[in-house]
């Protein structure tokens, strides 16, 4: 498996330019998504596919744009 499948709590803060705390905060929520939807979650981890989703990186947010990032 690839070593950047999974984000840490540090890595969701960096991203978000937020606190630890608040990362783990972010964590848990969508790591109980993911176990509503029946997946298997590791405390302190996040899919990183997912949470690119959730956070507006994801599919849909692309959709929307050309190669130049405009809509």
């Amino acid at each position: 498996m690839e070593s950047n499948t999974f984000m840490r709590v540090e890595d969701v803060a960096r991203e978000l330019d937020v606190s630890k705390s608040y990362a783990y905060k972010v964590v848990r929520k969508l790591n109980a998504e993911l176990k509503d939807m029946g997946y298997l979650t590791v405390a302190g981890r996040i899919s990183k596919k997912y949470f690119l989703e959730k956070v507006c990186y994801g599919e849909t947010e692309r959709k929307g744009r050309d190669r130049n990032g405009s809509l």
